[in-house]
């Protein structure tokens, strides 16, 4: 199951993206029965709200989100017409701010960028299971 949205950047769109992904997994659990908990649900709401607001801040243009899911995780799929690929900062206590990637890797079973011929495409994929096996991220740059 896959369903696509693009964002125009106002004010009230990330907000707009999150409501998109419950009401996705919802209708997933609905209609094909897959196992969406709470955990599932909060982990998405989270991935969308860093990676939709990394891209409405630091690329200029359209953003587009593919959601995904199969028995085994939802992909969260974001592109953004900016080509540099982000990287994730070392850790720092004191530093405020500046820590979404880093909290999409944390909570994630893969993690990967993509160039396109335009811009790119990240994919966070967050296990339906409860007990995920993490791979290690990759970057197609």
């Amino acid at each position: 199951m896959r369903a696509g949205y693009a964002l125009d950047g106002s004010g009230g769109c990330i907000a707009d993206a999150r409501h998109h992904a419950i009401a996705f997994l919802d209708r997933a659990h609905a209609v094909h029965h897959l196992p969406v908990s709470d955990r599932v649900k909060d982990l998405t709401r989270l991935v969308v709200s860093e990676l939709v607001t990394n891209a409405l801040k630091y690329a200029p243009g359209p953003v587009l989100m593919e959601l995904r899911i199969d028995a085994h995780a939802v992909d969260v799929v974001v592109w953004d017409s900016e080509p540099t690929v982000p990287a994730a900062r070392g850790a720092d206590p004191g530093r405020i701010g500046q820590h979404g990637l880093e909290i999409v890797e944390a909570v994630t079973v893969d993690l990967y960028t993509e160039r396109q011929p335009v811009g790119k495409r990240i994919t966070a994929r967050i296990a339906l299971s409860d007990n995920p096996v993490r791979r290690t991220g990759h970057d197609d740059a």
